[in-house]
């Protein structure tokens, strides 16, 4: 097989053919699988048939490669490439904890980057191509399960390689230190929020290609983002993982971020944009789920309907429409939709989650947008629901029908991808359901239909030519310095200075500084399980003493920095409230001291449930109590342990929040979004500028966040801080004041 235009290179698990004139091809040699000559040129012969098959011929587009291996499978194989896993940790150390050759994971002598049982027998069994992954235990050993996985999967019938996903994972870790000459496990970057107050889609596109490289060296080829939701309420869960209020902006962040996902360029590239760099973006959640009533979320039943009281259901389609599937580069749209998980209340024939509705799909998505990408459900939607407060499947809607029926009809509504489930039969079921309804030709005819999006994601990004990567490669790639120099760039221009009290800032010199420690009660959590209280050091000495001396307690102090989080207000439901009678239904607080909604609605827009035996979700007059509401209390007492001596305050925001519990008593505030400590002492130092932008609206108080419309973008009343400055969208200041420049210019509303 040797010749002049081949050189091999055996490299961890495989095998390495490097050819003149074509692409580097990548092979296990135990999966059976042979290097073929065809035209002078090389080929896999993923088929074992001894012959090139025009899907493993590379000269052919990815639509032609994807029709031609989806009508040579089985409906079964067909089913597995329609299965999306549940998360995987590597090693098998948390969520579905699996077994390593039938029995547990042991760090000292099993190999960290095997493949589970669980994940070979869903691989082989189930047929399933489409791994979520999470925690990984180091760069090194998720690129070496990848080679496994991909090894075991070429070694099956035909020979598909993996496609490996990661939902976000560029967050910053507060303690980690920044060198400008050292690496990290990943490139550590602001939270979405904070790229969102860069107003930058400049920043936003280069996070995106540095982000797409590490993903690739990682083993990852698609990832479960962007969340390009308009977070038109303030209250609701996932506000932290948005690009803010304004659609206008959202819509342009959408378009950078696939963009620089998506995109390879020169020798990288493959054909249309899309080549060796490029990461599939599932731009998420058609069609926008930011508008849950009352802020409540649809992982829950008690937060599945979203309500339109301002009109503005097609506004939020505009970051897809005129973003995501509009992209500057030559990739075009993005690869794949998820739905999410809320039913649109009112908005449609028939009140159902947006998985399983039609309307949604087949005619909002698939025909108006022309969009012919991969549809993806939200995770679990098709499992068995337990009750509006326990986390379970999330079948809104269609809770009465089995679990191959909610398949069956997600499949009429146009979806091709299950979120969530690693088993085949279901998919199998409703494929038989399907042809007892409407025969067999026409239902095989809609699974290959699928099958053809789905492969043709996989064949875009070369991986049926080489799979598999070098872990000394993933080394120098994953969290190299220079990546991580541009995400701490990143992360100095998300913050937002909001007050700067007689120019306080910038601190200069090395005064003496106080920071308390921060305390956290112990709480129940979103997904139900309890976090331990926690008392949390903001700044350690180490870091501390580079910008300032440390004063050990605040009579020796020049000032005083004092670190929180942004209120933590509840879920908006309490199973408590339940068992003393009630409906069970909460205010969500977005402010710290206790909240009684007086101001809001008496009957709720939207209601229903096999659980509830009413449809009015109103919680008017009832009390909710913020959980962290001992960091305003931390403030409070700082400022009086300080007396008339500065003090700034720095929160962490996940949400809009109301500021005049605090703001009163800080001489400078400072917004983050998930920021290293370091990036903010660069700012209060003075080493750096602030040029952040608020993202959203800061609210004047609790009623004008319960008069508000759900949908609407931008429709509250926002806060007046006591220098006179308003906190609405786009509001930021830098050292010679409020910022007008032509990024406040630039976005307005539509």
């Amino acid at each position: 097989m040797k010749s002049d235009r081949e050189n091999i290179t055996h490299i961890d698990n495989h095998c390495i053919v490097n050819q003149t004139g074509g692409p580097t091809l990548g092979f296990s040699p135990d999966s059976g699988v042979s290097i073929i000559q065809h035209d002078g040129l090389l080929f896999k012969n993923l088929s074992r048939s001894g012959k090139l098959e025009p899907y493993e011929d590379w000269r052919l587009s990815p639509e032609e490669r994807a029709k031609d291996l989806a009508r040579r499978l089985s409906i079964e194989e067909i089913a597995g490439l329609m299965l999306y896993s549940s998360h995987q940790a590597v090693p098998a150390t948390s969520y579905d904890i699996s077994t390593y050759d039938s029995h547990t994971f042991n760090p000292d002598t099993d190999d960290h980057a095997a493949v589970t049982d669980h994940q070979r027998q869903f691989i082989t069994n189930d047929h399933l191509r489409h791994l979520l992954v999470t925690i990984v235990e180091s760069p090194r050993t998720a690129a070496r399960w990848s080679n496994r996985v991909q090894a075991l999967a070429e070694s099956l019938r035909w020979g598909i390689p993996v496609n490996n996903s990661s939902d976000p994972r560029h967050s910053a870790r507060k303690d980690a230190e920044f060198n400008a000459g050292g690496g990290g496990q990943i490139s550590m970057w602001p939270g979405p929020m904070g790229m969102a107050a860069t107003f930058s889609e400049e920043i936003m596109e280069e996070f995106g290609r540095i982000a797409s490289q590490e993903y690739r060296a990682l083993g990852f080829t698609t990832a479960l983002s962007p969340q390009v939701d308009v977070a038109t309420d303030p209250r609701w869960y996932r506000n932290v993982g948005s690009m803010g209020s304004n659609p206008g902006l959202v819509t342009a962040l959408a378009r950078a971020y696939c963009d620089g996902f998506q995109t390879s360029e020169g020798l990288r590239e493959i054909k249309d944009g899309w080549g060796y760099d490029s990461v599939c973006c599932m731009v998420k959640h058609w069609p926008g789920g930011a508008p849950c009533e009352a802020g409540r979320d649809a992982h829950y039943g008690f937060g599945k309907y979203a309500v339109y009281p301002g009109g503005m259901f097609s506004l939020h389609k505009m970051p897809f429409t005129e973003g995501a599937f509009h992209l500057n580069g030559k990739t075009g749209k993005a690869a794949a939709v998820m739905p999410y998980y809320m039913i649109p209340y009112n908005q449609t024939k028939e009140n159902v989650g947006n998985a399983f509705n039609r309307d949604i799909i087949s005619r909002q998505l698939r025909e108006e947008q022309g969009y012919d990408g991969v549809v993806c459900t939200d995770w679990r939607v098709t499992e068995d629901y337990v009750h509006p407060g326990i986390h379970s499947g999330k079948p809104w809607g269609v809770e009465t029908l089995t679990v191959a029926e909610r398949h069956y009809k997600a499949l009429l509504a146009g979806v091709d991808q299950f979120g969530g489930n690693n088993d085949m039969q279901p998919v199998t079921e409703a494929y038989r359901m399907g042809v007892r309804a409407f025969g067999e030709t026409a239902m095989r005819q809609r699974m290959e239909l699928s099958a053809v999006r789905l492969l043709t994601n996989i064949f875009r990004l070369g991986l049926f030519e080489n799979p598999y990567l070098n872990p000394d490669n993933t080394d120098l790639i994953v969290g190299s310095p220079e990546r991580m120099q541009a995400g701490y760039r990143a992360q100095l221009k998300s913050i937002v200075m909001l007050k700067n009290h007689n120019n306080l800032l910038p601190i200069k010199g090395k005064p003496h500084a106080y920071i308390p420690d921060r305390y956290c009660p112990e709480y129940r959590g979103f997904w139900g399980t309890m976090v331990a209280e926690k008392t949390t050091t903001p700044v350690s000495d180490t870091l501390l003493e580079k910008y300032f001396c440390k004063a050990d307690n605040p009579q020796n102090a020049d000032f005083a920095v004092v670190f929180i989080e942004s209120p933590m207000g509840g879920s908006g439901y309490s199973i408590e409230d339940i068992k003393q009678g009630g409906n069970g239904y909460l205010p969500i607080s977005l402010q710290y001291e206790d909240y009684t909604a007086t101001g809001a609605r008496e009957t709720s827009i939207a209601g229903g449930d096999p659980h509830e035996d009413f449809t009015n979700r109103s919680y008017r007059g009832k009390t909710t109590h913020t959980i962290n509401r001992c960091d305003m209390e931390l403030v409070h007492r700082t400022r009086s342990m300080v007396g008339n001596r500065p003090l700034v305050v720095v929160v962490n925001t996940a949400n809009p929040f109301v500021i005049s519990e605090i703001e009163p008593y800080a001489d400078a505030v400072l917004l983050t979004f998930d920021v290293q400590t370091q990036a903010v002492l660069d700012i209060i130092s003075g080493k750096e500028e602030p040029s952040a932008l608020l993202p959203f609206q800061m609210p004047k108080d609790m009623l004008t966040v319960e008069q508000h419309n759900e949908d609407t973008p931008l429709d509250i009343t926002p806060y007046t801080d006591h220098d006179g400055n308003t906190y609405d969208f786009a509001f930021g200041m830098n050292w010679q004041g409020v910022i007008t420049d032509e990024r406040t210019r630039k976005y307005s509303l539509l």
